[in-house]
């Protein structure tokens, strides 16, 4: 599998920036780097990812070819659900006290709120649309505040069509390349995005044999305005997006 890089297209993409705004990626300069992602989440993760083969700083990368079709967020079951909690489970439990790009994660614990302030800021104040200030100033209040102890590999483009199926199941993870060292709570909430509340119980009865839920209600904000900013599902209206997901840490709570 050949995937060629759209310079135009990744200099115009608001998820391109927020990722090498605030994780310092350099992407897709970066691709030179990106064996040691598919080395390393290969060891990490009971699912399959292609054979890496070759990549070029800008230009691209070559993977390997596996079978299976790509999934459709209809298409997801319960196994499915139970699979995805265990990839996740295992991948945060790789902790680091660094983080940022994936090969080389060198900030410190202590620079992320300011980081994910002046991200989160930054991306508002190049909308297209303006953000109320009422979400606007709560979820950089909310930045400011954040401390996080570890940090682990998270997916920031995190989508069930990132996915290959066969027979039912998750055959393959097949694309790495928004790989970071990042806050676990980041791609929980995405995840709340993912899942219908079903789902969501399923996946945390499998998740926490893995590892613990933190705690979402404080930071759930900064993180919701930080994905839609990226766009990361491709959702264009913020009400909408502020009203869609469903509350993995609430469900949480009433154990």
């Amino acid at each position: 599998m050949l995937k060629v890089c759209h310079q135009q297209n990744i200099q115009q993409s608001p998820f391109w920036r927020g990722v090498n705004m605030l994780f310092n990626a350099d992407f897709p300069n970066n691709l030179h780097d990106i064996a040691t992602t598919y080395q390393q989440i290969t060891s990490m993760s009971p699912l399959v990812i292609p054979p890496f083969i070759a990549a070029e700083s800008a230009s691209f990368i070559l993977a390997g070819w596996l079978e299976g079709k790509a999934l459709e967020p209809r298409q997801v079951t319960d196994g499915m659900v139970i699979q995805l909690a265990e990839h996740l489970g295992h991948c945060h439990q790789q902790t680091r006290t660094t983080w940022g790009a994936f090969h080389q994660p060198i900030f410190v614990a202590e620079q992320w709120p300011m980081r994910l302030y002046n991200t989160i800021k930054t991306l508002a104040d190049n909308h297209p649309t303006p953000i109320p200030d009422s979400i606007l100033n709560k979820a950089l209040q909310q930045a400011q505040a954040i401390k996080v102890d570890s940090f682990v590999p998270i997916m920031l483009d995190l989508r069930w069509d990132q996915f290959l199926q066969r027979d039912a199941q998750l055959s393959a993870l097949v694309d790495l390349d928004a790989f970071v060292y990042g806050p676990q709570a980041i791609e929980l909430v995405l995840l709340e995005y993912l899942l219908n509340e079903h789902q969501i119980e399923i996946f945390k009865e499998k998740y926490q044999k893995l590892q613990a839920l933190p705690n979402l209600t404080d930071i759930r904000l900064a993180y919701r305005l930080l994905l839609f900013l990226m766009n990361v599902l491709g959702e264009k209206q913020l009400a909408v997006w502020m009203a869609q997901s469903h509350r993995l840490d609430s469900l949480t709570a009433r154990e």
